[in-house]
């Protein structure tokens, strides 16, 4: 997933580069670069890190650091927001439970994510969409407790 993100940020025109950095930060972007922090030990982890600044080169503008002014928070969100889309979609989960995921663990090894990155991306579905969402004709999830329920025809 990791080099498969790096590929979409290049034909985007963007540099990724590994740097160390502080501990607490994961990635940043400035002026077509991202850089995600080389200690960051897990592709997985990267790939989740990378999406989220793909998602800032595409939708946030100026330096948002400052988290403490809410425009800066909406802008962070929107970029959040498009990496759970990219990495955790709605037939994601699908594609999961049918591969025989039983798990939060399990799906995130499926779609090759950190656990915490699943259970963000879980708790924004359940924002957005409330205790369930159908997906398909076939298909409808629930968030709490997670569960897929395809109907049979």
């Amino acid at each position: 997933m990791y080099e498969s993100l790096q590929s979409e940020a290049h034909g985007l025109d963007l540099d990724v580069q590994e740097r160390v950095m502080l501990e607490r930060i994961k990635g940043l972007y400035g002026d077509n670069v991202i850089w995600i922090n080389k200690n960051i030990m897990t592709s997985r982890e990267k790939a989740c890190v990378l999406a989220e600044e793909i998602g800032h080169h595409l939708f946030t503008v100026g330096d948002i650091l400052d988290q403490s002014k809410i425009n800066n928070v909406k802008q962070e969100n929107i970029a959040r927001r498009w990496a759970f889309a990219k990495l955790v979609p709605l037939e994601g989960l699908i594609y999961s439970f049918k591969q025989g995921c039983k798990s939060r663990y399990d799906i995130a090894e499926t779609l090759n994510i950190t656990e915490d990155f699943l259970e963000n991306s879980l708790q924004y579905y359940k924002e957005k969409h409330g205790l369930q969402v159908r997906v398909d004709d076939r298909h409808i999830i629930f968030f709490d407790p997670l569960a897929i329920h395809e109907e049979i025809r």
